[in-house]
C-alpha cells in the first residue's frame, strides 16, 4: 500500500522540519523575552518600539516575510547569513523569518504572564534597591514563564505547523516533500494521510508534555 513512499527521503525531510522547529522556537523565545521586557519597560522608546513591532510584524502573513527573507535580504541586499550554498542559506534565512514572526505571539503571552504577578512584589524589589533589569529577571520574568506554559505551548505548536511556510523559499521540509510527491504519484489520499500523520506525531506530544509541565510549575496564588 504504501510502496509509493519509496525513492522518497521522508524521515529526512520531517528532520528538516524538527530542525527548522527548534531553532526557531529557541531564537523566538530569547527575542519574544526581549520583545516582552521592553513594552513593560520604563522607557518610552524601548516601549514604543516594542509595541509597533508587535502590532506591525502580527498583521504580516508569514509567507510574505519567508518570501521577503529571500528576495529582500539575500537576493537584494546580499545577505547570506554566514553561508555559502543555496540550500544552507534558505534554511538560514527561513529560521530567521520565522523567529521574527513568532517572536511577537511569544511576547504577547510573556506579557500577559507579566501582568498575573502582583505589583506589589516588583515595588517591594525595587525599595529593596533592584533595578528595573534585576527585577525583571530575578522576580517577574520567573513567575511569568510559569504562568504561560499553555500559551507557549500553542505557539510553539503553531510554529511546528508554520514551518510548512518556508517551502517558498525552497527550504525542503515535509510540506516541499509532499508536494514533489503529490506532482508525481497518484495516491493523493494516502500521501496526505502520511503526512498529516507525521505532523500529529511531532505536535501531540509537545502539547500533552507541556500541558504536565503547565500544571506542575502552576503559580498558587
Amino acid at each position: 500500500m504504501f510502496d509509493f513512499l519509496e525513492g522518497y527521503d521522508l524521515l529526512g525531510a520531517f528532520w528538516v522540519t524538527v530542525q527548522l522547529t527548534v531553532l526557531s522556537a529557541l531564537g523566538s523565545l530569547i527575542w519574544g523575552t526581549l520583545l516582552a521586557g521592553m513594552k513593560v519597560s520604563p522607557v518610552p522608546l524601548m516601549r514604543g518600539f516594542a509595541t509597533a513591532y508587535v502590532n506591525v510584524v502580527r498583521n504580516i502573513p508569514l509567507t510574505v516575510i519567508i518570501v521577503f527573507s529571500s528576495l529582500g535580504l539575500y537576493q537584494t541586499l546580499g545577505v547570506a547569513l554566514g553561508a555559502d550554498d543555496t540550500d544552507t542559506i534558505n534554511f538560514r534565512l527561513a529560521v530567521l523569518a520565522l523567529v521574527a514572526y513568532t517572536a511577537a505571539f511569544v511576547c504577547e503571552a510573556l506579557r500577559s504572564g507579566i501582568n498575573t504577578v502582583p505589583v506589589g512584589q516588583a515595588e517591594a524589589a525595587r525599595a529593596l534597591g533592584l533595578s528595573f533589569t534585576q527585577v525583571l529577571r530575578l522576580i517577574i520574568l520567573p513567575q511569568a514563564f510559569r504562568a504561560v506554559v499553555n500559551p507557549l505551548s500553542n505557539v510553539l505548536i503553531a510554529l511546528t505547523k508554520n514551518t510548512t511556510v518556508a517551502s517558498a523559499i525552497g527550504v525542503a521540509e515535509a510540506s516541499y516533500l509532499m508536494k514533489g510527491m503529490i506532482e508525481n504519484e497518484a495516491q493523493l489520499i494516502l500521501i496526505a494521510l502520511v503526512f498529516a500523520f507525521g505532523f500529529v506525531v511531532l505536535t501531540l506530544p509537545t502539547g500533552l508534555i507541556l500541558g504536565w509541565v503547565s500544571k506542575k510549575v502552576a503559580v498558587k496564588r
